[in-house]
């Protein structure tokens, strides 16, 4: 499992593996050597003992051969535990960094089952590492030297095993190839199918209600036979290939029996090694038998190191730590800021620019993919700018780290999701230890607090993964609790009434009225006028560009004067504004 000589983490996880493999090396040394005692043994019974008929010696070398097996069976466990602790380093070290490419391949657009699919390789490579494979190749190194021992007994069979053994060996590189072949393929198919299985069950209640079950399934059939096709051609290859291994060795065992007797025969060689040779045999072919075994495992294990390289390699490169900043206070600057989402080039948002101070309230308006979501992705800090620059206080997002900036940050994304865990978890954002009064206040500033102590544990209800135990409105509730905690100085709403009842649209806009008052800038995508008129400030967008910035009275003004002069489209700063400064004056109070 060769790295390819990277030198990131999985190149320094698989060398230090490696060093301490020379430990394990040298107890499997210490048993292939024990290995030799049954050969021995058999050796001195056939060509000693039978003929002295000696109890004494029969019993001697009984008592020497068992202690040799007991010290070989003792040394067998020790190997096997050491490769445990070794593959649970390897994972210990690795785990964070695998984490977090996860994580960064979904933020980057990835499918989730791909996304996941570095924790599962790393889990595949841990459960090689600690089962046979290793040990079998820790053992084939020891070939030669039983094959020099067959030598001994007599040059005729040291021939016979070495030209038996390199067809096995053979064998055993035509797997590889082959394998090779289809390995690939199948894994592609195998995340695609895993990927498509999760949409569905996602989405199962839709699929259900909107008879769709059916046109998925042939789908999914097709995807499923694809797999197949991918993975069949390699199972009946490594069925072939175990098979003509089998055939081999019992050919080659036969042949060295065959071989032993014309020697005894002959009077070239004692009766004892006919056997002795059989046994000596079997163990040297023992580790190339597993490994044809485990061929499969290890296949699946290199290329589960070649896709955690890759997805290791395609991290953004780490940044250098960031300084200690102090809390942003003052303002909020997007400087000719271009978007396109993550893993795409399309320019979905082109050269925004605007200006927001302390206890600003910014109504981000426009048609369906004009954008919005987008910029606020962006403001937050969950899409990158192509070109531009984000400014808290002066400082670019990108030069905050991104947990303190986390700090001073609250967002509601349109779909709001929860993590499985308590209602307080979520709400303090699982800080190892919260504050109490801060997850009350959070709570209560977003009008969630009586909801939540309707519920039967409380703030402890598990709420299940993805809040699936909550209503839509709940959750949403819950989401804005979670944007408020802590006093966060730039909190950005995504449709934040899009599932609020009365009594919920009323508390988000008290909600907002208390940011603003205590100097925080509060960004909010929303075309309710309850909502609206907390906020003094209004973006509207349209395919992507800035068509308006300014105050709600000003718009309001330019177009009361655009529609007294029947002008049929306002110029300037508020060109093309007429449904974007209705929907301001409708909200304004």
């Amino acid at each position: 499992m060769s790295t390819g000589g990277t030198q990131g983490p999985m190149g320094a996880a698989l060398a230090d593996a490696r060093r301490r493999l020379i430990g394990v090396a040298g107890v499997s040394g210490a048993i292939n050597l024990l290995m030799l005692s049954g050969s021995i043994y058999m050796l001195q019974v056939y060509d000693r003992v039978l003929p002295s008929r000696s109890l004494s010696t029969l019993v001697g070398l009984s008592v020497l051969v068992l202690g040799a097996y007991l010290l070989q069976g003792c040394l067998e466990a020790i190997r096997s535990r050491m490769l445990t602790r070794i593959s649970g380093l390897l994972d210990a070290s690795l785990q964070e960094p695998i984490y977090t490419a996860s994580v960064d391949l979904a933020y980057r657009g990835a499918a989730p089952a791909r996304a996941q699919q570095s924790l599962r390789d790393l889990e595949l490579v841990r459960t090689f590492l600690s089962g046979m494979g290793p040990t079998a190749f820790l053992d084939m190194p020891w070939l030669p030297v039983f094959l020099i021992v067959l030598f001994l007994f007599h040059p005729l069979m040291g021939v016979v095993a070495v030209i038996g053994a390199a067809l096995i060996v053979l064998t055993a590189m035509v797997a590889e190839v082959q394998a090779r072949k289809f390995a690939r393929g199948a894994v592609e198919r195998g995340l695609q199918r895993a990927a498509f299985v999760d949409e569905v069950s996602r989405n199962a209640d839709v699929v259900r209600v909107l008879g769709m079950n059916e046109r998925l399934k042939a789908a999914w059939r097709g995807l499923n036979n694809a797999h197949i096709s991918q993975t069949l051609p390699m199972r009946d290859c490594e069925a072939d290939i175990g098979a003509i291994a089998k055939m081999l060795r019992f050919a080659l065992q036969s042949t060295l029996l065959a071989v032993g007797a014309a020697l005894v025969i002959g009077d070239r060689a004692s009766g004892g090694i006919i056997i002795a040779s059989s046994i000596m045999m079997g163990r040297a072919l023992a580790p190339i038998e597993i490994v044809l075994g485990t061929w499969k495992q290890l296949i699946a294990a290199r290329g589960a190191v070649e896709r955690l390289v890759a997805a290791l390699d395609a991290q953004a490169p780490a940044k250098a730590p960031a300084l200690l900043l102090p809390a942003p206070c003052n303002t909020l600057l997007m400087q000719h800021v271009s978007v396109a989402p993550p893993g795409s080039e399309r320019v979905v948002l082109r050269d925004v620019s605007f200006l927001l101070t302390a206890g600003s309230g910014l109504a981000v308006v426009g048609g369906s993919g004009a954008g919005k979501s987008s910029l606020v992705r962006a403001l937050v800090g969950s899409w990158q700018p192509l070109r531009g620059h984000i400014r808290l206080d002066g400082v670019r997002l990108d030069r905050w780290d991104s947990d303190r900036l986390g700090a001073h940050i609250g967002y509601l994304p349109q779909d709001v999701s929860l993590f499985d865990g308590s209602i307080a978890d979520n709400i303090c954002r699982f800080a190892p230890q919260p504050r109490q009064e801060q997850i009350l206040e959070a709570a209560r500033n977003a009008g969630a607090h009586e909801l939540i102590m309707g519920l039967p544990e409380g703030y402890q209800t598990r709420i299940g993964e993805r809040g699936a135990r909550l209503s839509a409105g709940q959750r949403q509730r819950i989401g804005l609790a979670r944007a408020l905690y802590g006093d966060p100085f730039l909190v950005v709403l995504d449709e934040p009434n899009a599932n609020l009842d009365t009594e919920g649209e009323a508390a988000l806009a008290l909600a907002i009225r208390q940011l603003r008052r205590r100097k925080a800038i509060v960004v909010v995508v929303s075309h309710r006028p309850d909502v609206l008129k907390e906020l003094d400030m209004v973006l509207a967008l349209g395919n992507g560009v800035v068509i308006a910035f300014g105050s709600q009275e000003k718009l309001k003004a330019a177009l009361v004067g655009s529609q007294a002069g029947k002008q049929a489209r306002p110029t300037g700063a508020v060109g093309g504004m007429v449904q974007p400064v209705a929907a301001a004056e409708a909200a304004a109070p």
